[in-house]
C-alpha cells in the first residue's frame, strides 16, 4: 500500500508471490479506509500487507513515516495478520516516470498513480523476500 493524503493506492501479488499488479485505491479516513482494506484482504485471502514507508533520502524518519508505522499497527489490529513496511523512498517519482513515458497524462495519470506506486513497493518487497537466503 502506498499511503497518501488523499488515497491509498493498492496492489496485490500473484499467489506465488512473483508479481506485483495494480489493484486500486481506497479513500483516506478512519475508519473507512480499514474497513475498505479489510474487505480486500477478505475477498482476496490476503495473508499479508505491505505499506509503504516513507523515509527520507538519507534514511531518516520523519512524520510521514511515523503515520505509516501508526497505520501499520492500526491494520495489524484490525486483520490480524501480518503487516510489514518497505522502504518506499522515490517509488513514487519511479511510478511518475513509468506513466510519463507510457504517455499517460493529466487527470488519468492522477487516477493511477497511487496504486502504480503501491505496485512498485509491493514489488520491491517481494523481489526483497526472494533474494533472502
Amino acid at each position: 500500500m502506498d499511503l497518501g493524503q488523499a488515497r491509498i493506492g493498492v496492489a496485490i501479488s500473484d499467489d506465488a508471490r512473483r508479481m506485483a499488479v495494480p489493484l486500486g485505491t481506497i479513500r483516506t479516513g478512519a475508519p473507512e479506509d480499514i474497513k475498505a482494506i479489510a474487505r480486500i484482504v477478505a475477498e482476496n485471502s490476503v495473508t499479508e500487507v505491505v505499506v509503504g514507508l516513507p523515509l527520507g533520502l538519507s534514511g531518516e524518519s520523519g512524520e510521514a513515516a511515523d503515520h505509516a508505522r501508526k497505520f501499520a499497527e492500526a491494520l495489524r489490529g484490525a486483520l490480524g495478520i501480518t503487516v510489514s513496511a518497505q522502504d518506499e523512498r522515490l517509488s513514487t517519482v519511479q511510478a511518475e516516470r513509468e506513466l510519463r513515458s507510457a504517455r499517460v497524462r493529466g487527470q488519468a495519470r492522477r487516477a493511477v498513480i497511487d496504486q502504480a506506486a503501491a505496485t512498485i513497493i509491493l514489488q520491491a518487497y517481494l523481489d526483497r523476500r526472494r533474494s533472502r537466503p
